[in-house]
């Protein structure tokens, strides 16, 4: 439970001698989404897995919630079981969060990835129009838009493929989306990556309409040192390219 009060889903995979890597989902969907990269991370990584407050398991406290808050989610996470120093991959909010912990918490973070995420993601009315829509129409009113932002149209029309992840973004509670909206809305750390100093991979989605291949050139343009890695795919590029999202986040968590 985090300081305050919110409980926390959580699970662990791989060997307990293993380095930790710790796994951020993005808006709307759950542990689940990691489920592809967990035979290829696990053979060499204890992966803390945990869903979002306002996702999955998670609690959804009422109100809006902020990057900030989400950060020290994962640090109060980390300190109840006894982690110290971790490895962390993040995609899109999970990102963003990855993004605040580098800024924030950067003796905590031995290496980090940073996928299909922006340091600032407008426009404001665009987040207050979902939250809003959400609001009064509830989950399912969103989810076409959410998919076509998520996959490619190749992918879409699998939906052996793409429907369970869109199982996962209705089972969301709404005002735990609404509260994550608006962390996001509310959210520009456009002036404060420079500061990360842990080695950091940015992963990109060439076909990714919600955080285009700008968004993740300026992360690996501020974070010093910062690697690129452009995947075919959009949104959520770990689902389209499975081993090609693993394959380089494991080169990056494993050079030296």
């Amino acid at each position: 439970m985090t300081s305050d009060g919110c409980r926390l889903a959580y699970r662990w995979d791989g060997p307990v001698a293993a380095p930790v890597l710790v796994l951020s989902n993005s808006l709307g969907a759950a542990m689940a989404m990691w489920n592809l990269q967990m035979e290829r991370f696990t053979a060499s990584r204890r992966v803390l897995r945990y869903d979002s407050r306002g996702h999955g398991r998670s609690d959804a406290p009422a109100g809006d919630y902020t990057i900030g808050r989400l950060g020290l989610d994962v640090l109060e996470l980390a300190d109840a079981l006894d982690v110290g120093a971790f490895e962390f991959c993040g995609l899109s909010m999970g990102g963003m969060v990855g993004q605040w912990l580098g800024v924030n918490a950067s003796s905590r973070l031995s290496r980090v990835a940073l996928a299909n995420t922006a340091a600032h993601m407008g426009p404001r009315d665009a987040w207050e129009a979902r939250i809003s829509v959400v609001k009064a129409e509830g989950m399912a009113a969103i989810a076409p838009a959410v998919a076509e932002r998520w996959f490619t149209p190749e992918f879409r029309g699998d939906p052996q493929r793409a429907d369970w992840l869109i199982a996962m973004l209705l089972a969301t509670s709404p005002h735990g989306y609404r509260g994550c909206c608006a962390a996001i809305r509310d959210m520009d750390q456009r002036s404060e990556v420079y500061r990360i100093t842990a080695p950091t991979l940015v992963i990109g989605g060439r076909d990714d309409m919600a955080t285009p291949t700008a968004d993740a050139e300026f992360l690996a343009r501020e974070i010093p040192g910062a690697a690129l890695v452009m995947l075919n795919a959009a949104h959520l590029s770990n689902i389209e390219q499975p081993d090609a999202f693993a394959e380089a986040v494991l080169a990056h968590m494993d050079a030296r």
